[in-house]
């Protein structure tokens, strides 16, 4: 109340806010959002989510810059997936079919579920594995008739 009424009264103290440190600019930078895998799962969680979307929580996996995306805690037994070994991390991952599993250091679970490659391709986390598989679109002999006649 006794501070209510120096304002209101326009005797407040004023203290000048100093410039060192007033801005947020700093946390913004893609260095600063590398996730440290000695945490537990919660923290993990809140750190991914805190950087999405930018500039985006990364680590290295195979010697590549990989953005993670979309996470959330995972609460159940540990599903079956294919290992995926992440630098710094005290358990590999798993990428299984709704993302990529990740490890805290309390052995609880984050689901992630997209994820950005180092050329800025953003995939689904549960085609980690498959993102280089490539197919070329073979046509019948009608439909090249058809794209002949777009042409």
């Amino acid at each position: 109340v006794e501070a209510v009424h120096l304002i209101a009264n326009g005797k407040a103290p004023r203290i000048p806010q100093p410039e060192e440190g007033a801005t947020y600019e700093g946390i913004q930078k893609k260095e600063n959002a590398e996730i440290s895998w000695d945490q537990p799962a919660a923290a993990l969680h809140n750190w991914i989510r805190g950087h999405d979307k930018v500039p985006g929580a990364w680590t290295t996996i195979n010697g590549q810059v990989v953005t993670f995306y979309g996470s959330s805690l995972l609460d159940a037994s540990v599903p079956a997936g294919q290992e995926l070994t992440i630098k710094g991390a005290s358990r590999p991952g798993l990428v299984t079919k709704n993302g990529l599993v990740v490890f805290g250091n309390d052995g609880k679970m984050v689901l992630v579920r997209n994820l950005q490659l180092e050329d800025g391709k953003m995939i689904p986390a549960s085609k980690y594995f498959s993102a280089d598989d490539t197919t070329a679109l073979e046509l019948t002999e009608e439909e090249k008739k058809i794209a002949e006649d777009i042409r």
